[in-house]
């Protein structure tokens, strides 16, 4: 099914299917009755629905319930929505790692990997390595290439709409990468790329921190510190794409970068040297003054960063991920200094997903795809103008 237009002359076809797909995917194994009364669709056109979704492949017929086998009579036909008529790809694309999820059509986790990057790796050696896991993936999952219907990926930037990278400086020879080019060479199924902040927020709210709450900001912080925000439960992306950019806030009075407020020494870190930074931290832990300072210093540039953009869009969550939701001594720092900034101090949690955070949002990014698709969803998460 392709999308809804207003000239489609078998719209009102298109539409009842969306309607009795979208019924089957939530309700097990329902009977026709139970898929008539769920849609308020007529009985007749509900097994004329039916019967071509059958055979388009996505809805199969259930076997009878236990009890209704042992009953005299022919059972009542059941169906169920075939998860298994296509399968979504999420990948993350970062400094250090390279990592994918696959599921079926339900969102649902079937297959995970990933393989160490070095961060100084060339733009075509870290496709490699996204090939690779990719290719791995799907073999230990026994899916087959040709069974994708929607690759989503995130990726350090600014995204544009088309998969380009604008501006990323966090990965060598990342600007201006055509990367959604790049990688669609392997796939028949479209290829979306996010930008990985904005990717891990969505994934806060699908399956993390962030399930309860629809005006958030996820906080991807590090050296080269990012940021994505829903407002009303939809990603905002900004006019270009570049939205919550926080790592560009120095240029604004405070020129003094992050890998140089975590140095002990004279000389800055280097911006993508996490051990450094966990040295640092570990330091600092043992009593160590100058690193005392040092995470001091961070975590004061990161509150400024963060306040920055509850200043802006009033959340009701802040999530921190990234490699600094593992550290200690984070969180009531920021929660302390946005209750002196903000006139509405919000609430302030870490990421429950990890480093899972971006793959899982790259997969959901997939998922809205399809189901915009299958079920004429007009409204999702990701969705762009």
């Amino acid at each position: 099914m392709g999308r809804l237009t207003g000239g489609d002359p078998s719209l009102l076809r298109r539409i009842n299917s969306a309607v009795v797909l979208h019924a089957l995917r939530g309700a097990g194994s329902p009977t026709l009755t139970d898929l008539t009364r769920a849609t308020g669709l007529s009985r007749p056109t509900v097994e004329g629905v039916i019967e071509g979704l059958i055979e388009a492949g996505l809805v199969a017929e259930s076997l009878p319930e236990e009890g209704e086998a042992r009953r005299q009579g022919r059972p009542a036909r059941r169906f169920r929505f075939r998860v298994e008529a296509g399968h979504l790809l999420g990948v993350e694309i970062g400094p250090h790692r390279v990592a994918a999820l696959v599921s079926g059509l339900d969102g649902r986790i079937i297959g995970a990997g990933f393989r160490e990057v070095s961060e100084s790796a060339s733009a075509a050696d870290r496709l490699e390595r996204v090939r690779l896991v990719i290719a791995d993936v799907l073999r230990r999952t026994g899916i087959p290439r040709t069974s994708l219907r929607a690759v989503g990926v995130g990726s350090p930037g600014i995204v544009e709409a088309d998969g380009t990278v604008r501006l990323g400086t966090a990965l060598p020879g990342w600007t201006g990468l055509q990367l959604g080019h790049r990688l669609q060479r392997s796939f028949r199924c479209p290829v979306l790329v996010e930008n990985d902040a904005n990717a891990a927020a969505v994934a806060e709210h699908w399956k993390g921190s962030a399930r309860d709450s629809d005006d958030i900001v996820f906080v991807l912080a590090g050296l080269s510190p990012g940021a994505g925000s829903l407002i009303g439960g939809r990603l905002h992306r900004g006019f270009g794409g570049a939205a919550g950019e926080i790592g560009a806030l120095h240029l604004l009075g405070r020129e003094v970068r992050p890998e140089t407020l975590l140095s002990t020494t004279d000389e800055p870190l280097h911006p993508l040297d996490e051990q450094a930074v966990a040295n640092v931290f570990a330091l600092a832990r043992q009593g160590d003054s100058r690193a005392q300072a040092a995470v001091e210093r961070f975590i004061q540039r990161l509150v400024h960063d963060v306040a920055a953009l509850v200043l802006a869009f009033d959340p009701e969550l802040v999530v921190v991920g990234g490699w600094a939701a593992g550290l200690d001594g984070v969180l009531d720092p920021l929660r302390d200094e946005l209750a002196r900034y903000c006139l509405r101090p919000p609430r302030v949690t870490l990421s429950l997903l990890g480093e899972a955070a971006v793959a899982t949002g790259a997969l959901r990014l997939a998922l809205d795809h399809v189901e915009k698709e299958l079920f004429a969803v007009e409204s999702t998460v990701t969705a762009r103008r």
